[in-house]
Order: C-alpha cells, then sequence, then structure tokens
C-alpha cells in the first residue's frame, strides 16, 4: 500500500476557462507545497472541481482507492456549495478542509477586481465550511498559509490519523485465549468494534500457536540468538547456562512472527493464565513484535491491542516509539509527583532510552518457566498515554498529557522495562480524572503521537475522546463526563 491524500480545488464556470487555467496552476503550486513541507504521506493532486457530478464520482474514486487515506479539499474561487452535497453525502473517508489561498500577501498596489475574483478563499471556503456543517461531516479545518509550517505540522497531524485509522479499518486481531478471569475493563463487545473500527478480533486456541512454536526449525532459532546478541545486552547466562531458554524464547518469536504473517494479523493478546503447551509467558517475542509494528495487550487485552497496532501505524517516520503500557505505582513525594509505569513482561523496545539488556528473572505468576525480557527505562520527553474503555453504549477514549522523565535512582531489583513520569497537570488531578472517566489499566504509551493526533483520530473514528491537560481541573473534567453522556445518549441512532 502506497498511503496517499487526495488534493481537490473547487471552483465554478463562472469565471472562465482563462480563470480557471489559474485556479488549475496555482491548485497544483499549493499541492506541491505542502508535498515539499514534509508530510508524512503523498499528496496526489486531482483536476479541479467545478459541478456536481465530477465532485461524487471523485468521492467515490477515493472510496474505493486503498491507497486514498484522505481527502484535503480547498475552495479557491466560491465554489456553491449546493455542488458539494451529493459528493460530501458519498465520501467515507476522512476530510481536511484547507482555508489557505494562494497568495500569502496582498499585492496591495496592484490589487484589481480580476484578482479578487481569482483569490477569494475566504469567500468560498467559507460556502464550503456551512454545507459541511449542514450535513454534519466529519472534518478538520486548518487555517492559514500552505508554506506556513504551522499549518503543514497540522495538516500532518491529520494525515497520520487517517494512516492510523485506515490500518484500523483493515486491521485482524488474533487472541490467543480469553481476558483475564474477572476482569471487568479488558471486556468489550468485539461485533461493535468491528462495525465502529472495522477491526477484526477472533480467539485462538494457544495450542494453535503451539503447534506452529514447535515447528520452528533450528536454523531460524540460530538467526534470532545471533540477532540478539547483535541488538541487545544480552546477560552472561543467557549465553551459557540459561542458554537454552534464550532459544526457547527466539522458537516463540519465530512462531508467533509466523502465525501472525499467516493469518494476516497486525495484533494480538497473550493470558498468563492460558498458556496451553507454552513453556514461557513471551516476553521478549511480544516486545519484538511491539517494536515491528504488532499490536498487543496483555491478559487478553483486545483493546488496548488495537490501540497500540493503531497509534503505531501513526508513529510510522518518527524514529520515537510506542509500546502497551500500565500504570504500576506512584511516587507521592519527596519530590514531585510521578507514575512508574510498566508490565510483567511486555514493554516495546522502540521507547528505550539505550541499549536494551536481555535478562531472565523468575515471574510469579502463569506456573511456567523463567520467562526472558528486555530491560530498559524509558527516553525522556513529551508523550501520551491512551486507553480504551467500552462503556456499554460507545467505546471512550481517555487520554493523558505527560513528560516521561529518567527514575529517580536506579532500580537494580525491578527487571522489566518501566518508564516514569509526570501527568499533566498533576498526578492527582490526572488520577481522579481518569477514574472519574472510567479509564482502563492498561494503555498506550506514545512518544511519536501527540494529542492534536489523536483528537483527529476521534473525530475521524466519530469516538469519544477524553483529553486530560495542563488546563484540566477535576471539576470541569466531571462536567464535560456528564456533558458527553448526555451527547451520546441523544445522538445514538434508532
Amino acid at each position: 500500500m502506497n498511503p496517499q491524500i487526495w488534493f481537490l480545488t473547487g471552483s465554478q464556470h463562472l469565471y472562465g476557462p482563462e480563470t480557471l487555467r489559474q485556479v488549475a496552476d496555482q491548485s497544483a503550486e499549493i499541492q506541491r507545497t505542502l508535498a515539499a513541507g514534509g508530510l508524512p504521506v503523498e499528496v496526489v493532486g486531482k483536476p479541479v472541481l467545478t459541478d456536481s457530478g465530477a465532485i461524487k464520482q471523485v468521492m467515490l474514486d477515493a472510496n474505493a482507492d486503498r491507497n486514498c487515506i484522505g481527502i484535503i479539499a480547498w475552495m479557491h474561487t466560491f465554489s456553491p456549495a449546493k455542488m458539494w452535497i451529493g459528493g460530501l453525502d458519498a465520501l467515507r473517508k476522512p476530510l481536511l478542509h484547507l482555508h489557505t489561498q494562494h497568495n500569502a500577501s496582498l499585492p496591495w498596489s496592484t490589487i484589481d477586481m480580476d484578482f479578487m475574483n481569482l483569490n477569494q478563499a475566504a469567500h468560498g471556503d467559507r460556502e464550503f465550511g456551512y454545507i459541511q456543517a449542514r450535513l454534519g461531516v466529519p472534518r478538520k479545518v486548518v487555517a492559514g498559509h500552505a508554506a506556513d509550517p504551522v499549518v503543514v505540522a497540522r495538516v500532518g497531524a491529520w494525515a497520520r490519523a487517517a494512516t492510523g485509522l485506515q490500518h484500523l479499518r483493515t486491521l485482524r486481531l488474533a487472541r490467543f485465549g480469553d481476558n483475564m478471569r474477572d476482569v471487568a475493563v479488558t471486556e468489550g463487545d468485539k461485533v461493535e468494534a468491528e462495525l465502529r473500527f472495522g477491526v477484526s478480533v477472533n480467539t485462538y486456541g494457544v495450542n494453535d500457536l503451539v503447534a506452529v512454536v514447535d515447528q520452528v526449525p533450528d536454523v531460524e532459532i540460530d538467526k534470532l540468538v545471533a540477532e540478539y546478541r547483535d541488538v541487545f545486552d544480552v546477560d552472561a547466562a543467557l549465553l551459557d547456562e540459561r542458554l537454552d531458554s534464550l532459544r526457547y524464547a527466539a522458537r516463540l518469536e519465530a512462531g508467533m512472527r509466523q502465525f501472525l504473517t499467516d493469518g494476516g494479523f497486525g495484533a494480538f493478546t497473550t493470558n498468563f493464565e492460558d498458556l496451553g503447551g507454552l513453556r514461557q509467558l513471551p516476553g521478549l517475542a511480544v516486545q519484538r513484535l511491539m517494536a515491528d509494528g504488532y499490536g498487543f495487550g496483555g491478559e487478553g487485552d483486545w483493546k488496548t491491542s488495537v490501540l497500540v497496532a493503531t497509534v503505531k501505524a501513526m508513529d510510522s517516520g518518527t524514529g520515537r516509539g510506542t509500546s502497551f503500557m500500565e500504570d504500576y505505582t506512584y511516587h507521592f513525594g519527596p519530590g514531585e509527583p510521578k507514575i512508574l509505569g510498566a508490565h510483567m513482561l511486555e514493554v516495546c523496545p522502540s521507547i528505550a532510552s539505550a541499549k536494551p539488556r536481555a535478562e531472565i528473572h523468575p515471574l510469579g505468576i502463569g506456573g511456567r518457566e523463567d520467562p526472558v525480557r528486555l530491560v530498559f527505562d524509558a527516553a525522556p520527553g513529551p508523550a501520551v498515554v491512551m486507553g480504551m474503555a467500552d462503556m456499554g453504549d460507545r467505546f471512550r477514549l481517555v487520554a493523558n498529557e505527560i513528560e516521561v522523565i529518567p527514575p529517580d535512582e536506579p532500580l537494580p531489583r525491578l527487571p522489566v522495562a518501566r518508564a516514569v513520569w509526570k501527568p499533566a497537570p498533576s498526578l492527582s488531578t490526572s488520577a481522579e480524572c481518569w477514574i472519574m472517566a472510567g479509564g482502563p489499566h492498561h494503555t498506550v504509551l506514545t512518544q511519536a503521537v501527540d494529542a492534536e493526533t489523536l483528537r483527529d483520530f476521534a473525530e475521524m473514528a466519530q469516538t469519544e475522546l477524553l483529553m486530560i491537560d495542563e488546563r484540566t481541573t477535576p471539576a470541569g473534567f466531571s462536567d464535560r463526563v456528564r456533558w458527553n453522556q448526555a451527547y451520546h445518549r441523544l445522538a445514538r441512532p434508532l
């Protein structure tokens, strides 16, 4: 797949062929300007649209084209909005309304009515904005000149969200076993998830996986062990008396990768309560697969696995990481309060601050052999944690802007990958709001995708998003939860 954004320009025949030639030339220039700005996907220009038939056809073509992940629309001149009704009603791809114009500055001394008639996006885009509002079309509006880096960055955020949505719409997820017994938040409506997002979630017996794992040839295991030695700091015991454990971890990775590849799966879950004939709870294998873009959720948490896969599709090319995560415990003081996040084994090395270390340690749950895992601290910097909950009548996304920081002290007796962060606006407010919203304990931590991209994604997916940031207060957030509840109840179809 070659992800593309189609760039559409609206006009009409009122201005004559010469003006339309200028519109086409300047539209192509705007398209090239956006493309040169470093957008994460290809921007493809389309012919200027001047009638309802052509508009509807290009929207239908966009729907059918698997490479097209979204539409950018700009009204260079005045484009009567009734022409756009059929096309906007037919569109099933994300839409961004770019409110720009060809010229950045007015030519004060030479401006005349010919110039005014040609360069009237300030007029035409308001007409286009009305019809989108009238039809209730989900969209993002970005205003400013196409050469402005801020404008390009905002378009880029939307393009990343569209990339994630496209990935989600075709995502297949394999659950190896069910979810952890008696846990509420990892449950969810898989039928509604496929209706809402397009993701197909199905369960496979763990021993179906075991059959593939057991057939991995030794030559593949040898190659993986050699690769581990090259890319990780491998504990000496794993190359000596515990080599068999490392080789089994490699067997797990190769077998899981083959199962997922053969089935066309982009995400998966495991559960320490349901390991069948597996000798280890997969740790290193899960971490490596996540680093390659697979979604993952522990204890059968398919909703978080879906989110990991979606956000990883968004973060492609950023050089920063995204991982499965869990709020584990707090530091209330001394000093600034902060959260220690981790999981039993499964944190993605894409967020590591330095070369991860492959180690083996006992695990008090699961009843299997000691598992191999990568141990590291997360890289410092701004990030977002995000979770998905099934509220019964809808899915809810809850997100919190955070700052990942180094641990206050070394953690020599904590043999797992971990992240320490300061949540905005404070630990107490963040935790109160998260709990008020019913946010899950499993999350996605991303240092590659910002809050604007996540808001764009929620708008595209027509899914509730509650964001906790520096401006959040418990009282205001509680009001927002109540207002959202009323809105989503009223907005439900009959």
